[in-house]
């Protein structure tokens, strides 16, 4: 089994790395889960007024029906605090050695937002950190975490994946104001055994900066500065602003994601000494349910297998896999013993997978209990 200590290049296949082997005596253990959605809710009805759509069409496509999105004045931090406060009371602990904030929506560019969180949640003075992966940011981040308890940097971690992506969208843009939602889930680990309810057993990771382009943001950072786009610096004048909302290639993204999940979520197994028919739960980034039915399908797991909350919250970035655990927590879809297989893709582009026992856990203290 491997986890996510010393890093080695995997020589059969150059685009993904694996990680080395963990010392069998130490292990990343889950140990609580937290989930938090904001209130205000955005209906398939409600954007038929905004655009020229239909509740079949965007269920046809995405299979969404509602999804959270955060008032004016609430930050990720503000749903990464309460989504980690959650997973902290699940896991009857108050503090923890280090703080993992997977997000792509900071409160600010600079400075980190992980920081705020760890010291509203009582933890100043702790370690704490963002992680930037986008819709994979929360398997990068579970890496990270299994990375510092095997290297004796942590003896028990909170990791958050948070995101105020609808902060992100055009208003105007059909297409993604259909599909993102906002939210915040989280979960804490601690060291453990390898063998125990909740270890986490291996991971694979990935990337293609090629496919940059296909999920982007192309205005606001050093490539194309805010100070840029006020004083109408760049050649397109008119275009400027536009270039500072999120864009996205759906059908390549669509395309790609269906097979890097599928790749690394093999790869995932293989490490951990599993085939997909020892996974008891499937939980994919629930972009939309097409692309979790496919990656299913191609894995050999029933629908039965897999879990899908997307039509609840939408494409809630990194916050997806650890709010759809929540959801499956909630909902008596996970049981202590199961063996679950996560996998995601992102902007970056970015992929991981993550195979784990599930550990016996209360259902979520914070936010709703159904999504």
């Amino acid at each position: 089994m491997a986890s996510a200590g010393a890093i080695e290049q995997d020589s059969r296949d150059p685009g993904t790395f694996q990680p080395g082997k963990r010392s069998r005596e130490r292990a990343a253990v889950l140990c609580g889960v937290g989930a938090y959605i904001p209130p205000s809710v955005v209906t398939n009805a409600d954007l038929t007024v905004r655009f020229d759509t239909s509740d079949e069409w965007i269920r046809t496509r995405t299979g969404i029906v509602k999804r959270h999105v955060v008032d004016r004045g609430t930050a990720t931090s503000d749903l990464a605090e309460r989504a980690g406060a959650a997973a902290l009371k699940a896991a009857g602990v108050r503090t923890v050695d280090a703080v993992v904030l997977a997000t792509t929506t900071p409160d600010h560019p600079c400075p980190g937002t992980a920081p705020m969180v760890a010291e509203r949640l009582g933890m100043s003075g702790t370690p704490a950190y963002d992680v930037n992966a986008v819709c994979s940011g929360f398997v990068y981040g579970m890496a990270t975490a299994a990375g510092l308890i095997a290297a004796g940097v942590a003896d028990d971690l909170l990791l958050i994946g948070a995101d105020s992506f609808t902060t992100l969208l055009n208003p105007h843009d059909r297409d993604t104001v259909t599909i993102f939602g906002d939210g915040a889930g989280a979960v804490v680990l601690r060291s453990g055994g390898p063998d125990e309810p909740g270890a986490v057993h291996a991971f694979d990771l990935g990337s293609d900066g090629a496919l940059a382009d296909l999920i982007m943001v192309p205005a606001g950072g050093s490539r194309r500065p805010p100070r840029a786009m006020a004083h109408g610096a760049d050649d397109a004048r008119s275009s400027a602003y536009d270039d500072a909302w999120f864009s996205m290639q759906g059908r390549a993204v669509y395309r790609h994601a269906v097979r890097r999940m599928t790749g690394s979520s093999r790869t995932a197994l293989r490490r951990a000494g599993w085939t997909a028919d020892d996974v008891d739960l499937f939980v994919g980034h629930q972009a939309n349910v097409r692309i979790l039915q496919a990656v299913a399908g191609e894995l050999g797991i029933p629908d039965d297998r897999v879990c899908v909350n997307v039509d609840q919250v939408g494409n809630t970035a990194a916050a997806s896999i650890p709010l759809a655990l929540a959801h499956a927590v909630s909902s008596g879809q996970l049981r202590e013993g199961d063996k679950v297989l996560l996998t995601a893709f992102g902007g970056g582009a970015t992929w991981g997978s993550c195979a784990l026992t599930w550990p016996k856990t209360d259902p979520p203290s914070e936010g709703p209990t159904s999504f």
